[in-house]
């Protein structure tokens, strides 16, 4: 087993320098080998995750598509605009809110040049708001009812009687409560602006000559407005049939599943978006939404088929070593959940990869729920797009990779951000 199990964390680190649909793909060599080589039965591939992950970002790509993004940047940008000074505490909630409804991370690139550029009019130092807005953009992922992870984890919990409800009522408070602490301690984070000596050198050097960003120009406001509008009422009503069971279609006495409801009500809403706002599904498909989900999507393909056969073909030596441990102390599944995502760069990914093995070991479902927020651990190692992305579009030179790689820009609002959501999700399982 242990050679089997070194063997899947160096596909998973294999994977993950590739890049792109490296990760799904060297999992599926991964499957391979545990297959021809070791001689275990491959599970089922995780078909109702993609194809639920498919179908909702078919449904943010037609938004996007429609204007709907770029109306959703515009509105975000007019607030930052109106209170400059609060940036560092508005700048997460607003890409915390654009992950919420989109499901997807990926949409935070189009509001942080707007966040940079406000944070260094305001001679705010703009590593505070940068950095805990990518956080942000992260910690929403396990909060959004439309996301991949959420969407895998319910598809696991399902058989345990766990709505979508019981997940969000645990997810959206402890994230959110997470990333506010972290604003707040992102205040005082680094010399002030005007002393930072980077900043002095870009600006004698005229580095920093004042210009502004441009975004993307919304071409018709109507039908961006109505892209939007149908979205969250999509996201809205997924929420509504995933908590109340009895709204959904029955067949020979049993409700829908979610899989297929969610499948149903997001396909359905991005043909609405594309007929009624007469968009071309082509721009969809090209939208850089598309092509981040697309790539989750393969991700989880490979990458959760190689952890579920590993797991599946060693599941009696597993609980054997480890359950007296994680029997004891539930919360150590936690930090296998960080670590793992750390390795994946993926939320959904670590979800379809360990989750099955805590319900395996027997850990109770609502203590999965609320070790849910550990699985935003990829912040840790500086190299995912959104943070490359912010570190880019701050002119100023203060949000920054450090001298020992692991002291970067995105560390403290990460741990605060990430350590907060679990223990509020701890108490709030004992409370509810």
């Amino acid at each position: 087993m242990l050679l089997q199990l070194l063997l899947v964390l160096t596909f998973i680190i294999i994977g993950a320098l590739t890049g792109g649909i490296g990760l799904g793909v060297v999992g599926g060599a991964g499957v391979a080998v545990l297959t021809f080589v070791f001689g275990l039965e491959p599970t089922a591939p995780p078909i109702d995750v993609m194809l639920m992950i498919a179908a909702v970002i078919s449904a943010a790509a037609c938004m996007q598509a429609a204007g709907g993004l770029d109306y959703m940047v515009k509105l975000a940008e007019r607030i930052l605009r109106k209170h400059p000074q609060y940036v560092t505490i508005i700048a997460p909630l607003v890409t915390y809110t654009f992950t919420f409804l989109a499901g997807t991370g990926h949409v935070a690139y189009s509001v942080l040049p707007v966040i940079a550029e406000v944070a260094t009019e305001t001679k705010i130092r703009p590593e505070r708001p940068l950095g805990i807005a990518v956080i942000a953009s992260q910690q929403a992922i396990t909060a959004s009812p439309i996301s991949a992870a959420t969407v895998a984890l319910l598809g696991l919990l399902a058989g345990c009687d766990i709505t979508l409800f019981d997940i969000l009522k645990i997810s959206i408070p402890a994230t959110l409560i997470g990333v506010l602490v972290g604003a707040l301690a992102s205040m005082k984070v680094g010399k002030e602006l005007v002393d930072d000596p980077e900043y002095k050198k870009r600006l004698h050097s005229g580095e920093l000559a004042m210009k502004h960003v441009e975004l993307n120009g919304v071409k018709n406001m109507f039908k961006a407005r109505l892209s939007v509008i149908l979205f969250i009422a999509a996201t809205l009503l997924v929420v509504l049939f995933g908590s109340i069971p009895a709204l959904r279609p029955s067949f020979d006495g049993k409700a829908l599943d979610m899989p297929a409801l969610i499948e149903i009500v997001m396909l359905a809403t991005a043909a609405l978006i594309l007929l009624v706002t007469r968009t071309n599904g082509k721009d969809a498909a090209q939208s850089s939404v598309f092509s981040a989900g697309m790539q989750a999507v393969v991700a989880i393909f490979g990458i959760a088929w190689m952890g579920d056969t590993f797991i599946n073909g060693n599941i009696a030596e597993l609980t054997d070593s480890i359950k007296h441990v994680v029997t004891d102390m539930p919360w150590l599944f936690g930090g296998a959940l960080f670590v793992m995502s750390i390795l994946l760069f993926s939320q959904a990914a670590t979800v379809r990869a360990i989750v099955p093995l805590g319900v395996a070991l027997g850990i109770n479902p609502m203590m999965l729920i609320a070790l849910f927020p550990a699985v935003n651990g990829y912040f840790f190692i500086p190299n995912y797009p959104t943070l490359v992305a912010a570190i880019n579009f701050d002119r100023t030179g203060t949000t920054r990779i450090g001298k020992w790689v692991l002291n970067h820009s995105f560390m403290m609002p990460g741990l605060v951000a990430t350590v907060v959501a679990l223990l509020v999700g701890l108490l709030l399982i004992q409370i509810y």
